[in-house]
């Protein structure tokens, strides 16, 4: 047996990836591991206990910019934050004591148009070095490493395409960040949903940090596949044509935010989130499913990897090759991906798209045979060949389920 402990810096758009390969119940991981997306690992915020959702909700203010009903300005004052404070660039504090871990102290006031065009399209992970860690214990069912799948370019535009997905923007301490999410059913307001599915990384450091800022998910990100030279020029509204919708509730598992690290793949088999979004400017009374004209149902009860004839996995990769700004998609069968005996094993498929796609949604027929989100991208080697994701089961449910109930009555 035989393991790598890799040590690797991330540049430019490389949101670094974690994962691992394996070929069977007791022999070692192989590949180097590294954090899809994000690896933020900043600051060390002292842990405040179990934690697993988020929120705020919003106001027109009648002036443009921060808008926050009472409840949120007297939650904001209660941790020491003015509003305008807030809104002329108090949210880029950091500081450990300063940023916000548990839930029900998350806050996300829309800001109107921070998410202008250049800090969409130059949203990025600034170099970080990744830690050294060796996971060389791991154990479980794990099969072959599947052959690298290269990605495909989604056609434009891609509203016809994948109309469901789309790029998740938010701040964290190293900067601007990106992310992939998709549009998912709520079946507390049937064919009106305003939830989004996409990676707990992408909402929350994990163990060693809190809540990202400024979190908003664009639907059909460069719908029209503009080229970078065209990207420069670019509108808002061309970038964004179904608008930019931020995220007023978000959550995602305990697990992720006690054991998620940048490194070794922790806390990766209950990496997803979900969040509840609220557009920037009026939507003229419709919500995100009826703007982008569908969403996508979630399966917590997918078939079993064998079962499996393809998933298909889709985002905005970012790291080289990539340049975060087109859609991509894999498809293949998947495989199994065991990174703790005590957790449960993830799916894996081979495929070239990198950091930025994490948080994507993976589809695959449910278990009615229709097409349904069955996982999304959490994981992957440092260098690009293949993605795992957690399958969905009962903590998943949990959490898909709060975020729903909380807006039921709404």
């Amino acid at each position: 047996m035989r393991s790598i402990r890799p040590s690797f810096t991330t540049r430019g758009r490389r949101h670094g990836q974690r994962g691992a390969s394996s070929t069977a119940a007791a022999v070692a991981l192989v590949s180097a591991l590294a954090l899809t997306a994000t690896a933020c690992e900043d600051g060390d915020p002292e842990a405040g206990g179990d934690a697993s959702a988020s929120a705020s909700a919003v106001a027109d203010d009648g002036n443009g910019g921060i808008r926050i009903p009472d409840h949120i300005k007297d939650k904001l004052k209660e941790h020491g934050i003015d509003v305008d404070d807030w809104k002329n660039g108090a949210w880029k504090n950091w500081d450990k004591d300063d940023w916000l871990r548990e839930a029900q102290d998350f806050v996300n006031p829309i800001i109107e148009g921070l998410w202008d065009p250049d800090r969409m399209r130059d949203a990025e992970e600034p170099d970080q070095e990744v830690d050294d860690n060796d996971i060389s214990g791991d154990q479980g069912v794990t099969d072959p490493e599947p052959a690298p799948v290269k990605a495909e370019a989604v056609p434009a535009t891609y509203h016809d395409n994948a109309a469901t997905a789309g790029k998740l923007l938010f701040d964290s301490p190293k900067g601007s960040m990106v992310c992939s999410a998709t549009v998912v059913m709520d079946p507390a307001h049937p064919g009106k949903s305003n939830m989004v599915w996409t990676a707990g990384h992408c909402v929350h450091a994990g163990k060693s940090g809190g809540w990202y800022r400024n979190i908003a998910f664009v639907p059909s990100y460069n719908d029209a596949d503009m080229s970078v030279t065209e990207l420069q020029k670019a509108t808002k509204e061309e970038l964004a044509p179904y608008g930019v919708w931020w995220g007023d509730w978000a959550q995602t598992s305990d697990q992720w935010i006690e054991q998620g690290g940048a490194t070794g793949g922790e806390g990766a088999p209950y990496d997803f989130a979900v969040i509840h979004v609220t557009p920037e400017k009026g939507s003229g009374g419709k919500s995100l499913e009826e703007t982008v004209g569908a969403a996508l149902p979630v399966d917590f009860d997918a078939p079993a990897v064998p079962e499996v004839e393809s998933m298909k996995a889709i985002g905005y990769p970012a790291a080289p090759p990539y340049d975060g700004q087109k859609l991509y998609q894999c498809q293949d069968k998947p495989g199994r991906l065991s990174l703790n005996a005590s957790d449960p094993t993830m799916y894996r498929i081979g495929c070239t798209m990198t950091g930025g796609s994490s948080g994507g949604g993976w589809v695959a027929a449910g278990s009615d045979g229709k097409p349904a989100l069955v996982s999304n991208t959490s994981i992957g080697p440092v260098t690009a060949g293949w993605l795992a994701g957690p399958r969905l089961g009962k903590e998943a449910k949990g959490v898909f389920e709060a975020v729903s109930g909380k807006f039921a009555g709404q």
